[in-house]
């Protein structure tokens, strides 16, 4: 993944560059035009990005489906490897607060992911967002028994609302003027997710002194 990176697609020759095939070509393409707010996702565009023919990227991946699973699964695996990371590290409220904060990051470097990809059949990039969303409910569970988390939400519910508001802040983020936003968002959720918070019916997220 990260040797993948370190070739810029400006830098492929159209007919290609020995040690460097079509496919990896148009996956770094891909990445590019992730980074770009607006970017058109197409196979011209793609190609283009990459320096190749159309027909050289649909042939190489057999579509532009596959082609963005392949290059948004690379983009998401170091992502997902890091959370586990993080839990095996760190305590779980610290990894929490520090994965979002690198989530945030890269949310805001890549705004066609969630912008431009949601109705199409992307299996693999689907797979690691499924174990994306398992990783940060394991910290919002392990926090909870721990005492540093309120217990009187679910994990799941939790990790829910965090994630879509991550994804608004990225997407704010991302403007000039917004400095320091994510900083300030991540103070906030994880202040009013300490016990002794006021909660749903008056709760204040403690466990109950019976509770393993």
């Amino acid at each position: 993944m990260e040797q993948r990176h370190q070739v810029a697609a400006h830098d492929l020759d159209r007919v290609g560059v020995p040690g460097v095939d079509a496919g990896e070509a148009a996956v770094v393409g891909v990445d590019e035009l992730l980074a770009e707010p607006g970017a058109p996702l197409t196979v011209e565009a793609i190609a283009k990005k990459a320096g190749l023919g159309a027909a050289t990227v649909v042939r190489a991946f057999g579509g532009k489906d596959a082609l963005l699973d392949a290059a948004v699964s690379g983009l998401l695996e170091p992502v997902v490897h890091r959370a586990g990371q993080l839990l095996d590290e760190t305590r779980p409220e610290q990894a929490l607060r520090t994965f979002l904060t690198e989530l945030i990051a890269f949310q805001s470097a890549h705004h066609a992911i969630g912008d431009q990809l949601g109705s199409l059949e992307l299996p693999a990039t689907t797979a690691l967002r499924k174990e994306l969303v398992r990783a940060v409910e394991e910290m919002v569970a392990r926090a909870q028994r721990d005492g540093a988390i309120r217990a009187d939400l679910d994990p799941a519910v939790i990790t829910t609302l965090i994630g879509q508001t991550a994804y608004a802040i990225a997407r704010a983020q991302a403007q000039p003027a917004s400095e320091g936003l994510a900083a300030a968002y991540i103070t906030v959720v994880m202040d009013g997710l300490r016990p002794g918070q006021p909660g749903p019916g008056g709760d204040t997220g403690r466990l109950p002194p019976s509770a393993p």
